[in-house]
C-alpha cells in the first residue's frame, strides 16, 4: 500500500559568488571545476592520464579543490566512497580513459549498491573516434549505466553546468547512489559559451508523511502482539538516530540493525539485539521468529536477504525509507512510507504516544548470550588469537567516536556480530556489494573527512595486499590511519563456506611477505604480535600516535568459526 506524503522545497540557493564575467576565457573544463566547486567539492581522488590533462590544469589554476593522487584508481574510488559515507556529501573520484575508467568500476558499484553518494569523472578521447576501433577506446557510458543512477559523456560545452548539476542531483537523491560524466579530451577544451556559469542549488527537497499514513501505521502497530524495529543504514544517512531511540523507548520493543546499519541503536540499550545478516541462524533471530511485525526503518534488500528473518513471508512489515523497495518474496510490505525518516519517526511517536501504546517486550537472553560471547575469550592467552579476545581488544583500545573500517572477510562476521557500537558512522561495513580491499583506501578518504580523529582499518590478509599500494598515499597524505591485519595465511571466509558446504576446502591458501618490512618500505611503522596479550597495548599506543600510518599484523585461529556453526546450531531457545 503507498502512503501518500506532502512535498515541501524552499526557493533556490547558489553558491556562487558575484563576479565580473569572464567566461569568455575559460575552457569547458575550467567551467567543470567552477561547477564542482558549486556544489562543495573540497576534494577530489584519483589518478591523472593524458586525456584529462585540461582538467587537471583547471583544477590547478582554480586553487580551490584539493586534489588527491592515489596509486590506483581503485583506491580513489573507495576513498571518495568512504568520505562520502562520513560526511554525506558526493564523493568525488577522477580517472582517464579506457583501463583507468575501468579500474573504478567496482567502487562506483560499491557505492551505488550501498546508497552512498558519489560522482565519477572519466576522460574519454576525442569524440572524432569514438565512432570506431581506437587506441583505449571503451564505450564507457554503457559500462557504467548499470552501475549508477545516471551516465552520460559532456559533448558540449554550453551542457557543462546542467550536466554537472544533474549529476549531483541524482547522486543526492532520496535513494542516493553514483553517477558517471564523461569528459572527452577535445571537450574539455573548447571554450565556454559566453556568460556560462554555475546553475543555482536548490535548497533540500523536504518530504513529510501524511497524518492519515501516521494514524494507519499507528494502528497496525498497535493490533500487533510482538512487533520488533529492523534498522538499517538510512537511519544513519538521515540523523535519525535520536528518533529511532525515542520510538524505541515509547514502544518497548527490541531493536535489530544491520551488519551496514551498526551504530544507528546503541548496542548497550536494554533493547539492543545487535545485528542480523550472519549466514547461519544467529541470536537475534529468535526474535524474529517469534515476531508477528517487523517496522523496517531505513533498510534495503541489498543489505541482507529478508529471507533470513521472514521465511515464510508470515510477518506484517511496515517499510520507512526515502525510497520504495524492490520486490522480494520474503519482504511484502503492508505499508510503505516513502518520506524522510526523522520527521516520520518523531510523528509516530506521537500519535503512539496519544494511543499509549507500548509492549514491554524485550529478550534478555539474546543480549546474554551475546555478551557472554563477546567476553568469552577476553583473557584468553592462545596464540593465534581467538577472534573474540581480537575483537575484545579492539573495542577496548578505541575510544567512541573513532571510526573503524571493517573489511569483508572472516572478521567481517566476528566484527559485525561481536564490536559493540555505540554511534553511527563508527562501525562501517559494506553489506550490499560486500566489497574486499575497499577499507585500506577507505581509510584514507576517512581521515580526511574526520582528520581530527585517527582511523582503523580492519582486514584479513587477502584483502590487505590487494590494495597494499595505497599506504605510500596515506604517508604522503599525512593520515592518521592504524591498518590491522588478520593473519591467517588464507582466504577465510571462502575457507570457512567451502568447510560448511562438504567439511573440507582447496584452492584458499597462500603465503604473505613480511608485514612488518613492507610496512616500513613504506615509510609506515609496522608492528608484529606475537603473543595474545601484545595487541592491546600496540593497538592502544598505534591509535594515540600524534601522527603517521601504523600497520599491525595479528595471528588469528579461524577454528572458532566452525566452533560457533556447532554452537549455534545446538541452540534452543524458548520465550
Amino acid at each position: 500500500m503507498s502512503a501518500s506524503a506532502e512535498l515541501a522545497q524552499r526557493p533556490v540557493i547558489s553558491r556562487v559568488e558575484p563576479s565580473t564575467d569572464d567566461s569568455a576565457h575559460l575552457t569547458a573544463a575550467d567551467l567543470l571545476v567552477r561547477c564542482l566547486v558549486n556544489e562543495g567539492v573540497e576534494v577530489i581522488f584519483g589518478i591523472p592520464g593524458e586525456e584529462n590533462i585540461p582538467l587537471m590544469e583547471a583544477i590547478r589554476k582554480d586553487g580551490r579543490i584539493r586534489f588527491v593522487l592515489t596509486r590506483h584508481e581503485q583506491g580513489a574510488g573507495f576513498m571518495a566512497v568512504t568520505y562520502a559515507h562520513m560526511t554525506g556529501k558526493p564523493g568525488v573520484c577522477l580517472a582517464t580513459l579506457g583501463p583507468g575508467a575501468l579500474n573504478l568500476v567496482l567502487p562506483v558499484a560499491q557505492a551505488n549498491a550501498g546508497t552512498t553518494p558519489l560522482v565519477a569523472i572519466c576522460a574519454q578521447g576525442d569524440t572524432g573516434r569514438l565512432y570506431k576501433e581506437s587506441h583505449q577506446i571503451i564505450d564507457l557510458v554503457s559500462v557504467f549505466r548499470p552501475i549508477t543512477q545516471w551516465s552520460s559523456m559532456i559533448l558540449d560545452s554550453a551542457s557543462v553546468p546542467e550536466m554537472t548539476r544533474k549529476a549531483f542531483s541524482i547522486a543526492q537523491r532520496k535513494r542516493p547512489g553514483a553517477t558517471c560524466l564523461i569528459l572527452p579530451e577535445n571537450v574539455a577544451e573548447l571554450p565556454a559559451r559566453p556568460h556560462s556559469h554555475p546553475l543555482p542549488l536548490p535548497r533540500p527537497m523536504h518530504i513529510v508523511p501524511s497524518p492519515d499514513t501516521i494514524v494507519e501505521a499507528a494502528e497496525m502497530i498497535q493490533a500487533a502482539h510482538h512487533p520488533l524495529i529492523l534498522a538499517g543504514n538510512g537511519v544513519a544517512r538521515s540523523h535519525a538516530k535520536q528518533a529511532l531511540l525515542e520510538l524505541a523507548d515509547q514502544l518497548d520493543i527490541p531493536v535489530a540493525t544491520t551488519f551496514e546499519g551498526k551504530g544507528v541503536f546503541p548496542d548497550d540499550h536494554p533493547n539492543a539485539l545487535g545485528v542480523v545478516g550472519f549466514m547461519r541462524h544467529d541470536y537475534e533471530n529468535f526474535a524474529f521468529d517469534t515476531a508477528d511485525m517487523i517496522l523496517a526503518i531505513g533498510f534495503s534488500i541489498q543489505q541482507f536477504d529478508p529471507a533470513k528473518i521472514n521465511p515464510h513471508d508470515d510477518k506484517t512489515i511496515i517499510h520507512i525509507n526515502t525510497f520504495v523497495e524492490d520486490t522480494d518474496a520474503h519482504y511484502s510490505t503492508a505499508l510503505n512510507i516513502m518520506a524522510d525518516i526523522e520527521p516520520t519517526l518523531r510523528s509516530l511517536v506521537q500519535e503512539l504516544r496519544r494511543r499509549n501504546v507500548t509492549f514491554g517486550g524485550v529478550h534478555p537472553r539474546i543480549r546474554d548470550l551475546l555478551r557472554d560471547e563477546y567476553l568469552s575469550c577476553r583473557t584468553d592467552e592462545g596464540f593465534p588469537m581467538k577472534p573474540q579476545r581480537i575483537v575484545y581488544d579492539i573495542r577496548r583500545a578505541v575510544e567512541f567516536g573513532w571510526p573503524v573500517l571493517v573489511d569483508t572477510g572472516a572478521l567481517k562476521m566476528w566484527m559485525a556480530r561481536l564490536y559493540p557500537t555505540f554511534n553511527p558512522n563508527t562501525c562501517l561495513i559494506d553489506n550490499s556489494l560486500s566489497t574486499m580491499a575497499w577499507t585500506l583506501p577507505g581509510s584514507i578518504g576517512a581521515s580526511i573527512a574526520k582528520p581530527r580523529v585517527p582511523v582503523l582499518a580492519v582486514m584479513g590478509d587477502g584483502s590487505f595486499l590487494m590494495n597494499v599500494q595505497e599506504i605510500e598515499t596515506a604517508v604522503r597524505c599525512s593520515s592518521r590511519v592504524v591498518i590491522l591485519v588478520w593473519v591467517d595465511s588464507s582466504y577465510g571466509l571462502i575457507k570457512w563456506k567451502m568447510d560448511l558446504h562438504d567439511g573440507d576446502h582447496e584452492f584458499v591458501d597462500f603465503k604473505n611477505p613480511d608485514v612488518v618490512k613492507l610496512a616500513a618500505s613504506f615509510g609506515a611503522r609496522g608492528h608484529r604480535v606475537e603473543s595474545a596479550d601484545d595487541l592491546y597495548p600496540v593497538l592502544r599506543q598505534a591509535l594515540r600516535e600524534p601522527s603517521g600510518v601504523d600497520v599491525i599484523s595479528c595471528p588469528v585461529d579461524y577454528g572458532e568459526n566452525m566452533k560457533l556453526i556447532s554452537k549455534l546450531g545446538d541452540l534452543e531457545f524458548e520465550n
